[in-house]
């Protein structure tokens, strides 16, 4: 067992930050994240003074879990820079501590990415979890997260009898069997963005998805989200395309990927302004930053 205390750099909340993180690796309930990753388990929980104490079956575990966590990637510069921003200041004032779980492996944020498109949230849960369980193997009620060689044994008509689209069964197929995934982790934001979207079946919003969760990169923004259509479809009072939401991310530079989890966490919880209020503030926001 390998046990540490540890301090986050810059705000962090393991409350705000891993709401909603459950699924087929991991749970988080009652303060508490339990997660199985390749190397073995871990558990993790935040006390009153902002330490996370983090306890792992082993070193690579531990390694592998605060990863996961993303304790080392101090966002203060962002905070610092937009707390005051017409649209998204006060979801960053009141949810500063928020940063974007990742997954243990690439291959389960490219699963994600895939398993999410233009489909509910909840579908597309379920159905990464149907196929990561028949991936890989069970402990103690969490399945393995998936590695490379795991999702490429399925062939696209088995991910079909899953759920999974056959357009993006066979995007992944044709990855997995093409290249290692997580080999990604050595390259630049802008490489690894340019290797997918050359893929069928892949875009901005897939890319955004394994740069953030299956990277740790904050570059890449969640182009295209059905959540952030929603938004900008209010602040402009018309029905918008996924494509105009890199206008809404543009201001926020190497940040749009945290910008987009703040924009969709405070749009959740109606910290972010009304169309009347926002709609010249926004405007005037993106001719200031550019």
């Amino acid at each position: 067992m390998v046990a540490a205390d540890l301090r986050p750099r810059g705000p962090y909340s393991l409350a705000l930050s891993a709401r909603g993180a459950s699924d087929a690796t991991r749970t988080f309930r009652d303060g508490i994240l339990n997660a199985v990753v390749p190397a073995g388990r871990g558990v993790a929980w935040q006390r009153p003074d902002e330490i996370v104490c983090l306890r792992a079956t082993n070193e690579d575990a531990f390694d592998q879990v605060r990863f996961c966590l993303g304790l080392d990637d101090d966002h203060t510069p962002f905070v610092l820079r937009f707390q005051r921003d017409p649209l998204i200041g006060t979801a960053v004032r009141r949810l500063r501590g928020l940063r974007p779980l990742r997954v243990a492996t690439v291959a389960h944020a490219l699963l994600r990415a895939l398993c999410g498109q233009l489909i509910l949230a909840s579908e597309a849960r379920a159905m990464e979890r149907r196929i990561i369980r028949a991936a890989t193997e069970r402990r103690d009620g969490l399945s393995v997260p998936p590695t490379t060689a795991d999702l490429a044994r399925f062939s696209p008509a088995d991910l079909r009898r899953l759920g999974l689209h056959a357009r993006r069964g066979a995007t992944l197929v044709r990855l997995t069997r093409s290249i290692e995934l997580e080999r990604l982790k050595a390259e630049t934001t802008d490489a690894v963005a340019d290797r997918l979207e050359r893929e069928r079946g892949l875009g901005p919003w897939s890319v955004g998805v394994v740069c953030l969760q299956g990277l740790g990169r904050f570059e890449r923004g969640l182009e295209g989200d059905l959540g952030l259509v929603r938004l900008l479809g209010t602040i402009r009072g018309r029905r918008v395309e996924g494509a105009e939401t890199a206008e809404l991310l543009e201001p926020y530079g190497e940040w749009a990927g945290i910008a987009s989890v703040y924009l969709l966490a405070g749009y959740a919880k109606g910290l972010v302004p009304a169309a009347g209020s926002v709609a010249g503030a926004f405007g005037a926001g993106r001719r200031a930053a550019a």
